[in-house]
């Protein structure tokens, strides 16, 4: 029989059974290897607001905690939220992961462009030397 995926949609790999947990969107129980996770990092406060408490916090430089919750989704929910697509039969046996959009942010004044923690670039020879 044909099989649309070869994984059959499943990470278990000769475990036989696997817990289920629950979709954030609709409750739905689902085996923890078929549902698709997404690890959300974020701040307590919205912007709006941490700029006001910023200004009225005592402590200098004080940086506020964030939140990291684990979410997971049933298929359904998350083709329905658009958080996965639908992707074509070739695309399918693609097993690399999607290309992510992140804004490339501009170095501050005084930093290089190299970013934090990185290898400071060497400056450039001189082009008459």
């Amino acid at each position: 029989m044909t099989v649309k995926r070869r994984c059959h949609g499943r990470n278990k790999k000769g475990r036989g059974h696997v817990n289920r947990v629950r979709c954030v969107s609709t409750g739905k129980a689902i085996p923890k290897d078929k549902a698709i996770k997404r690890f959300i990092v974020r701040n307590i406060v919205e912007a709006s607001a941490l700029r006001d408490i910023r200004e009225s916090s005592c402590i200098e430089g004080y940086q506020l905690p964030k939140i990291y919750i684990k979410q997971f989704y049933s298929i359904e929910a998350a083709i329905h939220q658009r958080i996965v697509r639908v992707r074509s039969r070739e695309l399918r046996k693609s097993r690399e992961p999607p290309q992510r959009n992140r804004p490339a942010f501009a170095p501050r004044e005084g930093q290089q462009a190299g970013g934090p923690g990185g290898a400071p670039k060497a400056p450039a020879a001189p082009v008459g030397a």
